[in-house]
């Protein structure tokens, strides 16, 4: 009896605990902390460099991005100097380099405010080639992997990105527009059924041999797609891009997935401070936020089909869609619905809706823009890599 007291005692104790949270809201201080944050590779290689320079923002404000316009960014090392040029707000390039890679190389940026700031000086790391990217259907859906190796055991340390692009079609399709006030038939090259889209990389993928004998990564994984996907639902692309390391940019990159993808629960490491090999020239204490690495870059490119996936898959449009018919004389109401909401331009015409006899069409259907314009979300222009 007093076992089964004690034991309802805790059971109370418990109950009352976890009844008791609260959602915790911190009073985060709105600090003029907005500090410089340099993202980009200088590449040796045949390929161009691409550094964004912004500001970090506090977590109230609405703006969610700051560039960091007018700057100065050069490339030194080795007796020589290469400009970068602003090409949008915030980003600088390069056209090749070709840089030696027997010297070290390091990033000069002159704000327009006047303050300068320098990377470390770093080697060129030469980047082996990607042996293989591949891909598995598991049940949580398609998985993306790379592999490679180096022969002669220098790289060891080992970071990924990628671009994907898919094909993809609206819900409806969309056979008529609307033109000086009439409903009249697209043409072939007016068709926004089927469009392209792409993406780029925000999570860090990474790997290291340190504790194995040979240089070899194999089925690294890069990213993973859900089996609903409008990315997979007709065929998809990826372009991996593979960066070899030194141990301080490894250690950099991997603090900084920690702080971003690893925290959450009690088992997750702290929050730590991320530190970078860029400094302000007159002011060490600066925080600075981005570590800039100097190499060559290789990349692979793989395609899939929709019919390489389970049939079973089954896409998820983004947006909840439906068609209605809409006719210029409502039986109902007598009014004419094809002015109120396709000539109106609230809905798009999809197909038509004939008189008695295959006679002229008596209305038309409709549906959101959403769910029968691709181009809302994608562009026409078939990418120069793109293959049947």
């Amino acid at each position: 009896m007093n076992k089964n007291i004690k034991y309802l005692s805790y059971l109370v104790v418990l109950l009352v605990a976890f009844s008791c949270k609260k959602p915790y809201l911190p009073d985060l201080a709105a600090t003029a902390n907005n500090y410089l944050v340099v993202e980009g590779f200088i590449n040796g290689g045949n390929d161009s460099t691409f550094i964004k320079l912004s500001r970090t923002v506090n977590l109230a404000n609405s703006v969610t991005t700051a560039p960091e316009r007018g700057a100065g960014v050069t490339v030194e090392g080795n007796g020589k100097t290469y400009q970068l040029n602003e090409i949008k707000a915030g980003v600088y390039t390069a056209l090749p380099l070709n840089l030696d890679v027997s010297q070290k190389y390091h990033l000069r940026i002159r704000l327009a405010n006047g303050k300068e700031y320098l990377s470390d000086d770093s080697e060129v790391k030469v980047t082996p080639p990607v042996d293989t990217v591949t891909y598995q259907t598991k049940s949580d859906g398609l998985h993306i992997y790379a592999s490679a190796h180096d022969p002669a055991n220098n790289t060891r340390y080992y970071r990924w990105e990628y671009n994907e692009t898919w094909l993809f079609h609206s819900k409806y399709i969309s056979n008529y527009k609307v033109m000086n006030g009439d409903v009249v038939p697209r043409t072939v090259d007016e068709q926004i059924f089927t469009c392209f889209a792409n993406h780029t990389s925000s999570t860090v993928a990474l790997a290291s041999t340190t504790k194995l004998a040979s240089d070899v990564v194999s089925n690294a994984p890069i990213t993973n797609i859900i089996p609903s996907s409008e990315k997979i639902s007709m065929r998809y692309s990826i372009l991996v891009k593979q960066y070899a390391l030194t141990k301080e940019a490894f250690d950099f990159w991997e603090n900084l997935r920690k702080n971003t993808e690893s925290l959450g629960s009690i088992f997750d490491a702290l929050p730590s401070e991320i530190k970078g090999n860029v400094h302000n020239t007159a002011n060490a204490e600066e925080p600075v936020i981005g570590f800039v690495s100097v190499g060559t870059m290789s990349t692979k490119r793989i395609f899939i089909n929709r019919d390489d996936l389970p049939r079973e898959w089954m896409l998820q449009y983004p947006y909840d869609c439906s068609q209605d018919s809409t006719l210029y004389l409502n039986p109902t109401t007598k009014s004419n619905d094809v002015a109120a909401y396709i000539i109106s331009g609230i809905y798009l015409p999809t197909y038509a809706i004939t008189g008695p006899m295959g006679g002229p069409a008596i209305g038309y259907g409709r549906a959101s823009y959403q769910c029968a314009d691709c181009t809302l979300r994608g562009y026409k222009r078939r990418p120069d890599f793109w293959r049947d």
